[in-house]
């Protein structure tokens, strides 16, 4: 069936993102598709009236969502009665979950279709949450493989559709190329760190993780260090600590941005949890996910996580192929082991990244497509066949 009108509600940038890919895809197949919602730039230039900014829905924090919280209510209202005005074929939350799957229940409980797109992680932690996403969606649609068995599992109708950094970055890349791109020693031995984009990750990460560098400089004689930045204020963090570390001096490159070339251009990576964690497994490199918080959160956080792992290669692969050093076993010494065995050992980091590749492949689906062709498939009033929407690619 033709599509006519879709809903969209994406909630901050990485959304606006997804969104603007979902509605290329959908504009493709069906010439003359209206959108309305919220979103961003991306969004906007694909043809989407969006009631309000993107900025609105930008609230992090539970003091800040307290405070906005009044004003979050009137804008669900007002988008609830616009979606309930213009009838859309479906309505498509993106992340933003506490504010999207409200609104999704609202719209379904009056009979219009509903998805959601990126899984909030409630296979994590308050998996309780999952009966409440069933009565708030008509399907989820996730990046990841393991987020669709959990729903599988509880029966959510599910597809998974691909990661869209997996369609993205290359299945293939120059390590010596990147080198030279960033204009580091093309044969020598090279680490990458990434100490975090959030100054708290910088606060608590950074000394521990230039510590564990001087240990290595000092066991590797020809190692280089590369450090990206991920914004001006880090930047202007982290060469504050690199002052007070004048023996790395010679051995680091401190550059802005360019993460991702950073590690294309290592032999290893040391890295903060995170999507920084997808990014190298998804540029193929060995690497050690190192984490520390504020010890009231750790302790909350070991009552309320429900998995093994906190890495994303991790939790894909179903098995602990990256080691991970949390809270007090996150020293300088233990980090600087670990990775002294991963930079001596160079058949065990082929192995890796081969095994990353592969993974990378099997998360690299044209997110985008599949996506609409999950939003097609409820929008005709079908149920998702999970065979077709979570085999293994070709």
């Amino acid at each position: 069936m033709a599509l006519t009108r879709i809903y969209i509600v994406a909630g901050e940038l990485s959304g606006d993102i997804l969104g603007a890919g979902v509605m290329r895809e959908l504009k493709a197949r069906h010439p003359g598709v209206a959108f309305r919602g919220i979103g961003g730039p991306r969004m906007l230039a694909e043809g989407m009236h969006s009631c309000f900014a993107l900025e609105t829905l930008s609230v992090m924090g539970l003091v800040e969502v307290v405070k906005h919280l009044p004003e979050l209510l009137r804008v669900r209202r007002t988008l609830k009665a616009d979606a309930l005005a213009w009838q859309p074929d479906v309505m498509l939350g993106i992340d933003a979950p506490d504010f999207n799957l409200g609104l999704e229940r609202a719209l379904r409980s009056t009979g219009i279709t509903t998805a959601h797109y990126v899984s909030p992680s409630v296979w994590a932690w308050r998996q309780g949450r999952v009966k409440g996403i069933a009565r708030s969606v008509d399907a989820m649609l996730t990046l990841l493989p393991f987020e669709a068995d959990f729903y599988r599992e509880h029966r959510v109708p599910v597809a998974f559709v691909g990661h869209p950094l997996a369609d993205e970055m290359p299945l293939e890349n120059d390590r010596q190329a990147a080198r030279k791109a960033l204009g580091l020693t093309p044969e020598a031995l090279t680490l990458a760190i990434l100490p975090g984009s959030r100054a708290s990750e910088i606060r608590f990460m950074g000394t521990t993780f230039l510590a564990a560098a001087e240990a290595l400089c000092r066991r590797f004689e020809a190692l280089q260090v590369v450090i990206p930045a991920a914004s001006p204020a880090r930047h202007e963090a982290l060469a504050a600590l690199l002052a007070e570390h004048p023996a790395l001096a010679a051995r680091i490159t401190l550059v802005d941005g360019q993460s991702r070339e950073a590690m294309v251009a290592s032999d290893a990576v040391l890295l903060t949890s995170g999507t920084a964690a997808l990014e190298a497994m998804l540029c193929h490199r060995a690497m050690l996910v190192a984490y520390k918080m504020a010890p009231a959160t750790h302790w909350l956080a070991k009552r309320l996580v429900k998995t093994p792992w906190i890495s994303l290669p991790n939790l894909i692969a179903g098995e602990a192929i990256v080691p991970e050093l949390i809270q007090d076993a996150a020293t300088p010494e233990t980090i600087a082991e670990s990775l002294s065995a991963m930079l001596d050992d160079a058949d065990e980091r082929a192995a890796l990244e081969a095994r990353f590749a592969t993974m990378h492949a099997a998360l690299q689906r044209g997110a985008s497509a599949r996506a609409v062709d999950a939003i097609e498939a409820l929008a005709a009033g079908q149920s998702l066949n999970q065979a077709s929407f979570n085999e293994e690619p070709p």
